[in-house]
């Protein structure tokens, strides 16, 4: 068996295998030498993918799915207590083990990298993953996203390094000991498991504290979240932060940010010293996720010049902000934008990288009935944003409905920000309103956390008609 390979994980069986960290996992699991199998509700390119490291994957749930000899059951946070699979492994006594244990157990012995924060972790984890494979140190990853094919979310590597995506929605990141962690920014969101600010700040502190002796918290100076995070942590610990951003008093400061089309080019100011980089996508937020990956790399003990010469080979991950093709001169992108911040993000670095008169017309499904509770006008505000946008009913995930909570919320939000809005009843709807307002030159961005994802190639194909 692999080195590295818990005993306990040598053959698990995960439930909803096809998810996005799960699926993770199992295939770092597989490539170590665990015999892994796995369930999940739909076929899907990443369940194929699991199939080719010889992971066997069925579809559905049903309890005969769960081998009797399987060593563990791994679950995340979105599987119910009466999944067939779940009741199976308690009449047999097979032990239970959340995705972030599993996560966890994978990283003992290595040198982790943990990126927390409200927004930014995929992006952030890529940029860091990619430029320590460009540089040959051979990296162990997992993370909340393909980079640019299904499957491509996590790899065992040979190095010492490992870099993980590290979820504060569940407070599952307090499993980790990072040697180095980032918070990119500290908001209120997953509000069925936070009632508050100071719930947020509570968790992200036992985060912080979880950092091994000797090693760094690198956070944002900007986000006001961060800033009070960083207060409270220099006041309780004496643990080394390094602090990044447009602040002057920013321990690595951005110095300047220069829009050059669907990119960006960035200077930041390190040691006294002007170093400046290329980031293969557009807008302030990503700028700022890549000097974040900077600084952890520097904090690892990696020259800052190599890392600014490796970030070059970054070149996207699915869902942010991935053009999904071009016809009759507009161009469609994908956003997995779904809270107001990330929405206005996204939208701003549109507008930055948009040329002439472009319009930015923006197809947005709303992420859960909660968000949408808590943050629908703060989403239909963001809206305000494009020159026009479709807004789709909720995609309720894990959630059941709540009454009263709708799209409407959202759209008369944005009415009332000005923004030109309207609703669509379904997504043949949707894609036929969008492929029939946007002209040559215009952006397209395809915005959620849901399945909006799919629609985009379907505007596309409407487009060349």
């Amino acid at each position: 068996m692999a080195p590295g390979l818990p005993t306990a994980m040598n053959r698990p069986h995960f439930i909803g295998i096809g998810g996005a960290g799960m699926s993770g996992i199992a295939k770092i699991l597989a490539q170590r030498g665990a015999q892994v199998a796995g369930s999940d509700a739909r076929e899907s390119p990443t369940a194929q993918a699991l199939r080719e490291l010889g992971v066997t994957v069925h579809i559905g749930h049903d309890a005969a799915h769960l081998a009797s000899d399987a060593s563990c059951v791994v679950v995340s946070s979105a599987i119910r207590e009466d999944n067939p699979e779940l009741a199976r492994a308690a009449e047999l006594g097979i032990p239970t083990v959340h995705r972030s244990d599993a996560l966890a157990s994978l990283m003992d012995g290595l040198r982790p990298i943990a990126v927390a924060g409200t927004h930014g972790k995929t992006t952030t984890t890529s940029m860091l993953a990619v430029s320590l494979k460009s540089l040959g140190l051979n990296p162990s990853y997992a993370i909340g996203g393909d980079l640019d094919a299904p499957g491509s979310n996590a790899e065992h590597g040979e190095g010492e390094i490992f870099v993980a995506e590290a979820d504060e929605s569940d407070r599952s990141f307090h499993k980790y000991k990072p040697e180095v962690a980032i918070v990119l920014n500290v908001e209120l969101d997953h509000h069925a498991n936070y009632a508050s600010m100071d719930e947020i700040y509570e968790s992200f502190e036992t985060f912080a504290q979880k950092i091994v002796p000797g090693g760094t918290l690198v956070i944002a100076a900007d986000q006001s979240g961060a800033a009070e995070l960083t207060r409270r942590v220099r006041d309780t610990t004496s643990l080394k932060v390094v602090t990044y951003g447009e602040s002057e008093t920013a321990d690595i400061r951005i110095h300047k940010i220069t829009p050059r089309g669907l990119t960006s080019e960035v200077t930041v100011l390190l040691d006294g010293k002007l170093l400046t980089f290329t980031v293969s996508v557009p807008g302030r937020h990503y700028a700022h996720n890549a000097v974040a990956a900077l600084a952890a790399g520097v904090a690892m003990g990696i020259p800052a010049r190599n890392l600014a010469s490796a970030l070059k080979t970054y070149t996207g991950v699915k869902r942010r902000l991935q053009l999904k093709g071009e016809e009759n001169g507009v161009q469609v992108i994908d956003s997995y934008a779904h809270h107001p911040t990330e929405m206005t993000a996204d939208l701003e670095a549109m507008r930055s990288a948009a040329a002439g008169d472009a319009r930015i017309i923006a197809l947005f499904q709303p992420h859960l009935f909660s968000r949408t509770q808590e943050l629908g006008k703060e989403m239909g505000q963001a809206l305000a944003l494009t020159d026009a946008s479709v807004v789709l009913d909720i995609y309720p995930a894990r959630e059941d409905p709540i009454p009263g909570i709708t799209s409407a919320l959202i759209i008369d939000a944005a009415r009332a920000a000005g923004a030109e809005v309207q609703a669509a009843d379904d997504k043949d709807a949707a894609v036929a309103a969008i492929a029939g307002m946007a002209k040559p030159g215009d952006l397209v961005l395809t915005m959620g956390a849901g399945d909006v994802t799919e629609l985009g190639p379907r505007i596309l194909d409407q487009l060349k008609g």
